[in-house]
């Protein structure tokens, strides 16, 4: 390999950069127009704009990445994670283009992906599971189904995703519909595909997972566990390894059950097996991840293995570096650093970032993806950037992490920075009585989440307008902000369908609670609903929230579906 394409943005395409600066290889970035100006775009030694906006027509465009792969000479393809990175059509694509595909093979990303013939392959050596669907559901008469037989809580996944992208736990029977048809379309959404099935879910477990390195010569090796139990709306918040208060009988479970699991079905690359760790002590598998995971760096820094560089060594056909378990050499603690306003719900929050002071100092790395300036665009993950704290022990890491966080200035959007500092403070996280924290302690029993941050401005219009022009007899394409040819105000402003309006103004109504696009409204115009009914779905940063009624009476739908709304525009009016 010479010259990788890195097909990601943001905190992990930087990353990756990295690697290829210290592997000795050159990097070329893919960007959409939202991104032109972001740190990865410039660090990279190639760039090449994606001409879209959204996801579905810029970093999940296949064709368009082959394309600009083959135009760069780049040899070989980074997928980083989420977006195409577990597509084994993805990775057919490249490998069929002639390209290096730094992943595992194609018919295991297939087989892993889906997580019910996963499910199999952990019967099959052996590994802990709880009860399940025999395969994909097509209804949610279906989920009630099952739900009647094994009982409640029922967990609805998309069959071909992870990250928590199309997981929803009902834990009533009236609910099921409602989210049956969310995960469809969230997984739909995030994954082009909308199948989910069931599994019992576990309640108030730990999420427990092993990092795996397996080779193509037949070599797997558990590099040891991590908890990311701290999770909201199912996506992790805090990360740390190894693993903290388990048995030794439990981690050679999780390791032996992981080793096992890949090793059967024929791994080859950097994967995470993930399992739940119930009150009682039981574990059951979960799914495989055949990819890099977000939380990679605190197992690099507690094995001073550098896993994207390990990527990069298996993909060029070369034996793993590393042959057995390493003893954890330190404690190391990730923080994700989201643009989401714990005082409401953790709801994303687009907009510029005015200030961006990282910490420093002993045991802290930062992987970040935006600095003081940069535009955090609506319309992919909520990410800025990764605060990974590591010290000799579990106590050390905690003291520097609390150093750390105070240090840490973000202002121009909200962050989840007000939680981590009041998380770290909280009994069950500390362990002092035991360690207490479960998949849904943030929503159960965190009793201190932070205040409702002040509102963002409205980000602006990242539309980039082309043209060509001819420079000494080439043509050349340009492309422009269209507010800078425009002289337009921000995406909403002046809209007919986005009448503006603030939160308590004398204009009743249902105004937006996050700056993302209008999915669809689940009432008819003119109809009368009660307090709580459900009124609209919108999606920002990949995820779905819920607009609902805060009053009874007869509603007008103001907005219209599908379109781009700012936080605070009017959705619907009361008459």
């Amino acid at each position: 390999m010479k010259k990788v394409l890195i097909a990601n943005r943001g905190e992990i395409a930087v990353r990756i950069i990295r690697a290829c600066r210290d592997y000795g290889l050159l990097s070329v970035a893919v960007y959409a127009d939202p991104d032109a100006d972001a740190p990865f775009v410039r660090l990279a030694d190639e760039a090449y704009g994606l001409e879209g906006i959204r996801p579905v027509e810029t970093y999940l465009d296949i064709q368009k990445l082959i394309h600009i792969a083959k135009r760069s000479s780049a040899d070989a393809v980074h997928p980083g994670y989420g977006f195409l990175s577990e597509r084994a059509e993805f990775a057919r694509a490249v490998l069929d283009a002639g390209l290096t595909w730094i992943g595992p093979d194609p018919h295991v990303i297939e087989m892993l992906g889906d997580k019910v013939e996963a499910r199999s392959i952990a019967l099959a050596v052996g590994a802990p599971l709880v009860a399940g669907s025999d395969g994909p559901v097509s209804s949610a008469a279906e989920v009630a189904a099952f739900a009647a037989k094994h009982g409640l809580p029922v967990a609805i996944k998309a069959a071909h995703g992870g990250g928590g992208r199309g997981l929803k736990v009902a834990w009533t029977m009236e609910e099921i519909h409602d989210l049956y048809e969310s995960a469809v379309r969230e997984a739909t959404a995030a994954f082009g595909r909308g199948e989910c099935f069931l599994e019992r879910f576990l309640d108030r477990p730990r999420h427990i997972e092993a990092q795996v390195l397996a080779d193509k010569h037949g070599s797997v090796v558990v590099l040891g566990t991590r908890d990311c139990s701290l999770q909201r709306r199912n996506q992790k918040l805090i990360e740390e390894a190894p693993a903290p208060f388990l048995s030794d009988e439990q981690r050679r479970r999780v390791h032996d059950a992981a080793k096992a699991i890949c090793a059967k079905a024929g791994y080859s690359g950097a994967g995470t097996v993930e399992f739940l760790l119930g009150a009682d002590g039981s574990i059951s598998f979960l799914e495989v991840n055949t990819r890099l995971q977000v939380e990679h760096p605190v197992t690099e820094e507690t094995t001073g293995v550098d896993l994207v560089i390990e990527q990069f060594r298996i993909a060029e056909g070369l034996p793993l570096g590393i042959r057995h378990t390493p003893e954890p050499r330190s404690h190391s603690i990730e923080f994700r650093i989201n643009a989401e306003d714990p005082g409401r719900g953790f709801l994303p929050t687009p907009g510029t970032i005015s200030v961006f002071e990282p910490p420093s100092g002993p045991g802290v790395r930062l992987d970040s993806g935006v600095v003081e300036g940069s535009s955090v665009p609506g319309v992919f993950d909520s990410l800025l950037a990764k605060l990974i704290v590591t010290g000799a022990t579990r106590e050390e890491a905690l003291r520097r992490s609390r150093r750390a966080l105070r240090e840490f200035r973000i202002e121009g959007v909200a962050t989840v920075l007000p939680f981590h500092r009041a998380a770290l403070d909280a009994a069950d996280f500390k362990g002092d009585d035991g360690f207490n924290v479960h998949t849904r302690w943030i929503e159960s029993d965190f009793a201190d989440m932070p205040d409702a941050m002040e509102r963002p401005a409205a980000s602006s219009d990242p539309t980039l307008v082309r043209t060509h022009i001819e420079i000494e007899g080439k043509r050349v394409s340009v492309a422009l902000p269209s507010l800078l040819l425009a002289g337009l105000g921000s995406m909403g402003e002046g809209h007919p369908s986005a009448a503006k309006t603030s939160e308590g103004s004398a204009l009743e109504g249902i105004t937006a609670p996050i700056s993302g696009t209008l999915q669809s409204f689940k009432v008819e115009d003119g109809a009368v609903v009660a307090e709580g009914d459900l009124l609209a779905v919108m999606e920002a940063m990949k995820m779905e929230t819920r607009v609902v009624a805060t009053r009874p009476g007869k509603v007008r739908l103001v907005a219209k579906e599908g379109s781009y709304i700012q936080a605070g525009d009017l959705l619907i009016s009361f008459e």
